[in-house]
């Protein structure tokens, strides 16, 4: 609350001056945001456009979202290539920058780090190559799409969105290829394991193998680094440490998904229902951007991504579908040895080599342009040449290279997804996912025919030898990929005999299975939940799958919560307290509760407590809540309660009160001495950045949006924290932006809920409308006829072939 002495009065000369001085540049003010606001569609119009066969409609719901309504499936892939475009440019722009590495050219040195990166992988010279490969129908439909966002850059009237304006450029034509970048952005962040073999490596000169084991519990690789034998351990280790200190944060791997399949034995319906939000990174806009496309041969509805001609997620009249994360390892790091006599050549076992090579000049703005050269192995690219320092270990005559699914050039994924969207049954969808190989996902399925069933697709490599747990000898052959699992040996189960299909990310196969997917599968709480509710509420209704997204039961508190008050002597007034809050707490994580914020506090705190003397510099890049290792540390390894730093040999009774206490401090510090008015939503709010607004100061109040959320890492209602941030450690970064729920007796009654509007221009009245909603869990449907979606719609847009 603003408060004003009114004892103090101001001269009326001095106001008039004030006025005076203001009055110019609050009228340039309001002029550039009317100026700015010319960049927002309308939703009633005329649009003549070339390259378009026939007249198209876009009906533009109550909700803002379209519905394209075209004479052919090309005519609607043009008119989304236009919408999005419309709606999201600035997002679209980006995304593509971002994959070729040419965000510095826009933005400045800032962005350099990445750029190298991302020119290193070669993403978008690899989405160019596979624009080639693909076969004529799918070729014409993003032919058409980059017609759609072209015409749009070409028939647009006023100013840019705001984001060009303060970055000075104007958006160039849109290509084929820029819209598969995406998918090849989402096969190396989604399948980010090669930074856990990293750290492992960094992690060997530090602790034992043991010791390692400790840190991934739920591993059944108990074998050292394979490294260590043929590279000295210290020098492995440095050069992991390096290499992980080198590459940006967006590589960073966080992901996690729900999906849940009941069949109509399970159902009020007596058929399918279909629940599923993929959780990715949270931005504004938001990734996700409902639509509805109906045509000849093509009536699809749901999550479409900008910049992406496909639906990635929704339904095509008969057949729904989901994805979530399957977390296999699909990416191995190679150090390859030099050979010394031939410069320019690496050893293999048939000889030497030489490497592949290749000039990227990456312009910047303000600044002269840089030029680096690509080094590429068998395996793949090298990575040690995006840090000059990593060059020099080991004697000067060791690189890193990435072998990785994702950066193959005979990559189809996205004629997978054209697909998707075309399959009428189980068999021609399993037909289109053979061509999805990069990263591999678990898909959901159900049919308007009572139909279930779930399948893994994707590329996972076999290796000769080994897991691909460590960084390993490229040099040898011993650990080199021999092929990938036959895509009929995959992970699939179809109508299975309990009526039931759940994934949240967690083993997706038995021990009996017998190929190598992965041991680091993700703790398995929101899967028990799951099963928990769908097995404690029959018939289940959408109502239900609605209720299950958005619940806040923690299994890792109430698991965790009774053997850290075992270990609390409570010996003070303020753990005495936390002991009797937690003590009787239900363990759902709601945002107007206090014990959400403690208990996370504290968890956090141990963390910090049982490893970090062990860890040292390398501490951040594994610090997290990680219930399973705090509770395999307490009960089966209690040698990590001693802190190493230290003469004394603590137990984890004085550690685990420490770190209570160190918490209790913590959030005194934060939100004042009085626990009555601490509140989880005061810490856990769901922040969605600008990613260039978001930057400034000045116009971060107007771009990001921030609301109290409720859930925690561990609940369905997943959301996910970056506990080593200092300023905000609880905040939610990480998590359901889309929201669906399929009734496969009715696709009309479907419901979906996105965590950011439609539009991606902050202006916009439907920049953040969704929101609150999203966070409450209000859903919304999308109509599936014309005269449904013209009930209370915003306007229709008629593109018209221009004569």
């Amino acid at each position: 609350m603003l408060t004003i002495n009114t004892k103090f009065r101001v001269p009326k000369t001095v106001l008039r001056l004030c006025l005076f001085l203001l009055l110019p540049a609050s009228l340039v003010a309001v002029a550039g945001i009317l100026w700015l606001r010319t960049s927002l569609p309308g939703f009633s119009e005329n649009v003549a456009l070339r390259d378009i066969d026939g007249p198209i409609d876009v009906i533009h719901d109550s909700n803002g979202i379209p519905h394209i309504i075209a004479g052919s499936s090309d005519d609607a892939y043009r008119a989304l290539g236009y919408v999005h475009a419309r709606d999201r440019l600035f997002q679209m722009d980006f995304m593509r920058r971002l994959g070729a590495g040419r965000l510095s050219e826009v933005v400045g040195r800032s962005t350099l780090s990445l750029d190298r990166t991302m020119r290193t992988l070669g993403l978008h010279r690899l989405a160019t190559e596979t624009v080639s490969a693909l076969p004529p129908d799918a070729r014409t439909a993003l032919d058409a799409y980059a017609e759609g966002v072209n015409a749009f850059l070409a028939a647009r009237a006023g100013a840019l969105p705001p984001e060009f304006v303060t970055l000075n450029y104007r958006p160039e034509q849109w290509q084929p290829a820029d819209s598969l970048v995406w998918g090849r952005l989402m096969a190396m962040r989604l399948a980010g394991n090669w930074r856990t073999e990293a750290l492992r490596a960094a992690l060997a000169g530090r602790l034992s193998p043991a010791q390692i084991n400790d840190l991934w519990p739920a591993g059944r690789d108990t074998a050292p680094p394979t490294v260590s034998a043929a590279l000295p351990v210290t020098d492995s280790a440095k050069l992991a440490e390096q290499l992980l200190n080198t590459l940006p944060d967006w590589f960073r791997q966080v992901s996690a998904s729900n999906s849940w399949l009941v069949s109509g034995a399970g159902t009020l319906t007596g058929k399918p229902i279909l629940a599923n939000d993929p959780h990715l990174g949270y931005r504004a806009p938001g990734l996700w951007y409902l639509a509805r496309i109906s045509a000849p041969g093509l009536a699809v509805s749901g999550a479409t991504v900008p910049g992406v001609p496909f639906h990635i997620l929704g339904h095509n009249g008969r057949v729904a579908w989901g994805f979530t994360t399957t977390d296999s390892d699909t990416q191995d790091l190679f150090i390859e040895r030099l050979d010394a006599a031939r410069p320019g050549h690496y050893q293999t076992p048939e000889g030497p080599m030489p490497f592949a090579t290749r000039s990227e000049t990456i312009a910047i703005k303000d600044a002269p342009a840089e030029t680096i050269i690509v080094r590429e192995t068998r395996h793949g690219p090298v990575l040690s040449d995006l840090n000059e320092n990593l060059a020099g270990i080991a004697e000067d005559d060791h690189v890193i290279a990435l072998a990785a699914t994702g950066l193959r050039p005979d990559d189809l994924t996205p004629l997978a997804l054209y697909g998707f969207g075309k399959a009428q049954d189980w068999n021609a969808f399993v037909e289109a996912a053979r061509h999805f190989h990069a990263p591999q996902q678990n898909i959901s399925y159900a049919d308007t025919d009572g139909n279930i069933g779930f399948i893994a697709p994707g590329r996972v490599p076999v290796r000769r030898t080994g897991q691909g747990r460590h960084p390993v000898p490229g040099w040898t052959g011993a650990f080199d990929w021999t092929g990938f699992i036959p895509f009929d040996a995959l992970p699939r189960s179809n109508n299975p005999a309990s009526g039931k299909i759940v994934n949240a990310n967690h083993r997706i196969v038995p021990d009996s299975y017998p190929w190598y997917l992965t041991d680091d599968w993700a703790a398995p709480y929101r899967a028990r939940r799951i099963y928990e509710v769908l097995d404690a509420k029959a018939p289940h209704t959408v109502e239900q799958s609605i209720g299950l997204q958005t619940d806040t039961l923690s299994l890792a508190a109430t698991d965790i919560v009774p053997v850290l008050l075992r270990h609390l002597d409570a010996d003070t007034e303020k753990q005495r307290r936390v002991s009797t809050l937690l003590g009787t707490w239900d363990g759902k994580m709601a945002r107007d509760a206090v014990a959400p914020l403690v208990f996370s506090a504290w968890l956090a705190s141990i963390n910090r407590a049982l490893y970090e003397d062990e860890l040292g510099p390398l501490f951040p890049q594994y610090f997290d809540l990680r219930p399973r290792v705090v509770l395999h540390m307490l009960t089966t390894r209690q040698a990590w309660c001693d802190d190493i730093r230290t003469q004394s040999a603590e137990n984890c009774r004085e550690t685990v009160s420490g770190a209570l206490d160190a918490a209790i401090t913590s959030l005194e510090d934060r939100f004042g001495a009085d626990m009555d008015r601490w509140r989880w939503g005061k810490a856990h709010q769901a922040v969605f950045s600008h990613p260039l607004f978001g930057r400034i100061p000045l116009l971060r109040w107007l771009s990001d949006i921030r609301i109290e959320s409720d859930g925690g890492p561990f609940t369905v209602n997943r959301a996910q924290s970056r506990i080593g941030d200092t300023e905000s450690p609880f905040a939610s970064i990480h998590g359901p932006g889309y929201r669906a729920v399929y009734d496969l007796s009715d696709l009309a009654n479907s419901r979906f809920a996105t965590a950011t509007g439609q539009s991606g221009n902050p202006l916009s009245s439907l920049y953040a409308n969704t929101t609150r909603d999203w966070r409450d869990g209000k859903f919304i449907k999308i109509p599936q006829t014309r005269a449904d979606a013209l009930k209370g719609s915003m306007g229709i847009t008629r593109l018209t072939p221009a004569r």
